[in-house]
């Protein structure tokens, strides 16, 4: 029989943190050079401890907050006009991207055809008005907008990660590997994350034929202990977009604790609402495959507008130090 100081013994340690991961910190090499261009140049980076929450922040979490704050999402609010000179009236409502599947191929350059500006979609009516969270309380929030996502992480006492420290946790360990879990996307066959399944965007391989989020923790954790790293949604990070990250060739001389390019860097003023400054998002989401997306990786990398909410996109918080 064992006893109860034998099992005192092998207890795990009570974290201070409670649902996060102590990541020791350390050096790695950040970014690929096999993929994306944004993702280049492999370079030598240093990063601090930190405690990382061991899954997305989820619906069930995020509503806690806003019952408690009275918080009021991007998404469900309308945007103001003098911010968006010439959009037509029905853009100006509360609204969010939702992903529709197709019904057949299409070209995938256009992602007009799956994404769909949806009045009255937002995190607590993820597909619309019509739409709830119903069997979703333990899935990633969604249609959360950078200042959403900042407010929680204050409200929780908590920072969102950089983007140095968010690949450093998602690699598990495996410094260099393409995958969280290795360099095989399905060793031995086995699914290790919530990606896409069959041709994009319109046919469903998966299990159950779900098109959108799992429930957090439903695929295996990394060498880390951490869930859902990659696939599933894709997650905020607390760096302006840079498509030119500083680098470093040598261990010896690691670039410590990086955050990435300024605000004013980070817009796009090719593209409408370029005058926006975007952050870096990492992880990929379920709607990455192999032939459209391949963003399944830690090296990956997306800018996103900070005030654009999608139905892929959530977010995992941290806290700095020991």
């Amino acid at each position: 029989m064992v006893s109860v100081a034998h099992a005192l013994k092998h207890a795990r340690p009570k974290s201070p943190h409670p649902g996060m991961i102590r990541i020791a910190g350390g050096r790695f090499h950040m970014g690929s050079d096999r993929h994306y261009p944004e993702e280049a140049p492999t370079r030598w980076v240093e990063v601090g401890s930190f405690w990382i929450d061991e899954t997305p922040v989820t619906n069930r979490e995020f509503a806690h907050f806003v019952r408690e704050t009275g918080w009021i999402t991007v998404a469900e609010q309308a945007p103001e006009p003098s911010q968006y000179p010439g959009a037509l009236p029905e853009m100006l409502t509360p609204s969010s991207l939702v992903f529709v599947p197709t019904s057949g191929p299409v070209p995938l350059d256009d992602l007009h055809a799956w994404w769909r500006y949806t009045p009255g979609a937002n995190w607590r009516r993820p597909l619309g008005p019509e739409s709830n969270l119903v069997g979703l309380w333990d899935h990633p929030v969604v249609h959360v907008a950078w200042a959403d996502v900042a407010a929680y992480a204050v409200w929780a006492g908590k920072e969102l990660p950089t983007e140095a420290e968010w690949e450093f946790a998602a690699r598990g360990g495996l410094d260099d590997a393409e995958f969280a879990w290795g360099d095989e996307l399905h060793p031995g066959g086995r699914v290790m994350a919530n990606t896409w399944q069959g041709r994009f965007p319109f046919e469903n391989r998966k299990r159950g034929g779900n098109f959108r989020t799992s429930r957090v923790g439903a695929f295996p954790a990394n060498g880390y202990g951490l869930c859902d790293m990659i696939g599933n949604v894709w997650e905020w990070t607390q760096d302006w977009w840079s498509a030119s990250p500083a680098k470093t060739t040598s261990p010896c001389c690691a670039l410590r604790n990086p955050l990435g390019g300024g605000e004013e860097e980070s817009t796009e003023p090719s593209c409408p609402g370029g005058h926006i400054p975007r952050k870096v998002l990492k992880g990929g989401s379920h709607l990455c495959a192999p032939s459209y997306c391949r963003r399944y990786r830690p090296a990956a990398r997306h800018a996103q507008p900070i005030d654009t909410s999608m139905s892929h996109i959530g977010f995992r918080c941290v806290v700095r130090g020991n």
